[in-house]
């Protein structure tokens, strides 16, 4: 299903489970009302801004410092207007920016800064946001704390090649990889190098992301063909890189000068929408002594995959958030001090901590996936919804009702195709998109 009648089909589904969502969130308003939601008292009370206000990790951190007794003021861009959490009552002030890389931007930030009274500023960066955003640290670190690491470190870590070698000249394991400027390169490297090997854009591509196909093909004509039909340039490079067999994982790190003060590791995908602590101790050690020696200062994502003999090879970083920080949700005075002070106590997940899924994303998969459905059912019983909070209903019920049908509504307008809507993100993935 494509275009229109797929869009049209999204929406009639929305609408189908709006009756239940409507009612659920008046049961919990109404339980407010016999039980008052919890709320420290901070020793010292700031107001903190978080960006991408669509994403669930904004959210998962905008209920984390309120309840922990801090102020919250939430933006994000004209496009996520109606973004559901904009009416959580976690956030104190929602105000819309400019899109990231525009001229404006930085001056936003900062205005928004003064006009705050702003302590903190904890970007939650969308792939296309994290260089923008560390470049907005020279002008807004005057006025208030960036938790965000510094133009240079942001370029390198959000460039897998650069990251690649970087980590390696810290001895640490990484695959082998090799730039690619020119789709003729990728058979000349392939060949020189050996295999397997997958080829991935440096800058995000939210389609060619998930596509893994192992090269080199079965013939050189088909690796050619591969590689001609990327969009690969000097302009857009790729990485080949190389193909390691093991079980997939990805880390959440919140650093202060080199120390991590929060910290948790997940199973992991190409789409992942659930979260579940494992205890790795190797794939710790890889990130703390990266970050220890990089000297990082903000939120670091890993991506690992730790090969048959237990070694963990890093096949990326993300300088920024990571949905698994909502695991985090039983601990918010502790996540909190881990953000805002110098030698915090690490924190980490509980044993306890339910796991966290979406369960937008689990309804489909029990309505299409009918091999998994015991597996999804499990999945619910034994874990939690990362976006409903019986303290906080308001944004489960209005990302799905306000947030995704005002994008589906737009796209529809504009007679535009997408590929999947994401709830965890609050967007439509699409070609070209953010």
């Amino acid at each position: 299903m494509t275009g229109t009648p797929k869009t049209l089909g999204a929406l009639a589904l929305l609408t189908a489970a709006l009756p239940a969502n409507a009612a659920l969130t008046a049961v919990a308003l109404l339980r407010g009302l016999v039980v008052p939601p919890c709320r420290a008292r901070a020793a010292d009370p700031k107001t903190i801004l978080i960006s991408g206000g669509k994403m669930t990790k904004a959210l998962q951190l905008a209920r984390t410092f309120h309840r922990a007794g801090h102020r919250v003021v939430l933006v994000e861009t004209a496009k996520y207007r109606w973004t559901g959490h904009r009416f959580s009552r976690a956030v104190d002030r929602f105000h819309i920016v400019p899109p990231p890389g525009t001229s404006g931007y930085a001056q936003a930030l900062l205005e928004i800064v003064r006009g705050e009274d702003v302590d903190v500023y904890v970007p939650v960066c969308s792939p296309a946001a994290s260089q923008h955003d560390a470049d907005a640290t020279a002008l807004l670190s005057a006025h208030c704390e960036v938790l965000h690491a510094d133009p240079d470190t942001v370029r390198i870590l959000d460039d897998k090649f650069a990251f690649s070698v970087a980590a390696a000249e810290l001895g640490l394991p990484v695959p082998a990889h090799h730039r690619i400027q020119d789709p003729s390169e990728v058979v000349v490297a392939a060949a020189q190098a050996g295999g397997p090997f997958v080829l991935k854009s440096i800058p995000y591509d939210p389609v060619n992301r998930l596509d893994l196909t192992p090269l080199p093909r079965p013939t050189r004509e088909e690796t050619e063909a591969f590689a001609a039909a990327r969009p690969i340039s000097p302009d857009t490079p790729w990485i080949l890189q190389g193909l390691v067999e093991g079980a997939e994982f990805c880390t959440h790190s919140t650093v202060r000068d080199g120390v991590v003060t929060a910290y948790c590791c997940c199973p992991s995908s190409a789409f992942q929408v659930n979260y579940a602590m494992v205890d790795k101790p190797a794939i710790e050690a890889w990130v703390k002594r990266f970050v220890s020696v990089s000297g990082i200062t903000g939120q670091v994502s890993f991506d690992f995959i730790e090969a048959a003999d237990g070694t963990p090879y890093a096949i990326e970083c993300n300088p920024r958030t990571h949905s698994a920080i909502t695991l985090f949700h039983d601990q918010p005075e502790q996540l909190a001090r881990a953000y805002l002070e110098d030698g915090a106590p690490e924190v980490r997940p509980l044993p306890t901590a339910y796991p966290t899924y979406w369960l937008y994303h689990e309804v489909w998969r029990l309505l299409t996936a009918r091999g998994r459905r015991a597996e999804t059912v499990r999945t619910i019983l034994r874990g939690t919804d990362a976006i409903f909070d019986w303290d906080d209903p308001l944004p489960f019920l209005l990302v799905h009702h306000a947030q995704i049908p005002s994008l589906l509504l737009a796209s529809l307008r504009a007679r535009k195709d997408w590929i999947r809507i994401d709830f965890n993100i609050g967007k439509l993935v699409e070609a070209a998109g953010d």
